[in-house]
């Protein structure tokens, strides 16, 4: 698909002018005529304008304003197939009008988005261009690395190299942890560093943390395994398993 530009027209809408917006493909509004034509037979059809922007990952948004549809895709899609594109512009105007997703479509975006391809070049832009903020592994009660190095010689031999390992900035309850694999990153939410906090609960929500490093998120077919059998049965044996969970239930 290649990107030209092109005249504005009474049928095409036009966003106005910002950094980091790429110039509109004649291709992929037409592709978006077609959809819409598709999903709405006798409706009138609308301006519509779209621009690829530096996202951090497979991010499309889509509007209607004044009568406009107004589209911002990642510029990861730019040279997607063009059985690809006209997937996601059935996706995006069928949740705009609350139309039905079809299935056909559906499965042929999931295919495209899950491919080996776009799976590393997606991990690759979120390094490039993420960003990441750091308060370090020092809290005022628990150091994440000296948990980490303990756990690591009691359930992985010494094997884990550590990675990035930070508090978050604020005091999270709805992301207690998680681990970025695009920054090897490891990040624990401020409100376990708290007296109050049993250190096993900390123990046990870097260890989860920690096994996402040994078991990373694989594909199969289509979906993303990202808790495997393996995994589970290995956060199973964590020996204060059930108080944690109690504890971390009780926040």
């Amino acid at each position: 698909m290649k990107r030209a530009r092109t005249g504005q027209s009474r049928n095409k809408a036009s966003f106005p002018s910002r950094c980091n917006l790429y110039l509109v493909t004649a291709e992929i509004v037409s592709i978006f005529e077609q959809e819409y034509r598709a999903l709405r037979p006798r409706a009138p059809m609308p301006p519509i304008a779209v621009r690829f922007r530096r996202f951090t990952s497979l991010n499309t948004t889509i509007r209607l304003r004044e009568g406009q549809i107004f589209v911002s895709l990642s510029d990861l899609l730019e040279g997607a197939p063009e059985s690809a594109a006209h997937a996601i512009a059935h996706i995006l105007l069928a949740k705009l009008y609350k139309k039905p997703i079809d299935a056909t479509q559906n499965m042929r975006y999931k295919r495209f988005a899950s491919s080996a391809a776009v799976t590393r070049q997606t991990e690759l832009i979120r390094h490039a261009r993420g960003s990441k903020r750091f308060t370090g592994p020092e809290g005022r009660f628990y150091n994440l690395e000296e948990v980490f190095d303990t756990l690591n010689l009691r359930f992985f031999g010494g094997l884990l190299g550590r990675p990035e390992l930070t508090w978050s900035e604020h005091m999270a309850k709805r992301s207690l942890g998680h681990y970025d694999a695009a920054h090897n990153t490891i990040v624990v939410s401020r409100v376990f560093d708290r007296p109050s906090s049993p250190r096993y609960a900390i123990e046990y929500l870097l260890y989860h943390e920690m096994l996402h490093l040994k078991h990373p998120v694989k594909m199969r077919g289509l979906r993303r395994c990202v808790h495997s059998r393996e995994f589970k049965a290995e956060e199973a044996c964590f020996p204060q398993l059930k108080e944690a969970l109690a504890f971390i239930k009780r926040l």
